[in-house]
C-alpha cells in the first residue's frame, strides 16, 4: 500500500487543509458530525459539512497556494476591493 492509498483511507486530523471536491473550496477540518467532517475556510466564515470521500488532502505546493490566495483576499477587502469573504 502507497502513502497516497493509506492516507486516503483515514480521515484528515482537525486542522488539516483539504479540498472538498464537490464544491471546489479549500478548508481546514474543524470537527465531525455523524458521518461527516466539518471544514471552514481558510479566511474564517461558516463551516460546512462534507463527506471523508468528497476530501482531498492537498500536497504542499496546493496548500501554499490556497494560503496566497487567501492572503491576495484580504489584502484586497482591506483595501476596499473584491467580496466580503465567503460565508
Amino acid at each position: 500500500m502507497t502513502d497516497e492509498h493509506a492516507h486516503k483511507s483515514s480521515p484528515p486530523h482537525i486542522g488539516a487543509t483539504v479540498l472538498d471536491t464537490a464544491l471546489n473550496r479549500v478548508g481546514r477540518v474543524m470537527g465531525a458530525e455523524g458521518p461527516y467532517l466539518q471544514l471552514r475556510p481558510l479566511g474564517g466564515g461558516l463551516e460546512w459539512d462534507v463527506a471523508p470521500a468528497d476530501l482531498h488532502p492537498l500536497t504542499g505546493a496546493e496548500l501554499l497556494s490556497a494560503l496566497v490566495a487567501e492572503a491576495n483576499a484580504r489584502s484586497r477587502r482591506a483595501l476596499g476591493h473584491g467580496p466580503p469573504p465567503a460565508t
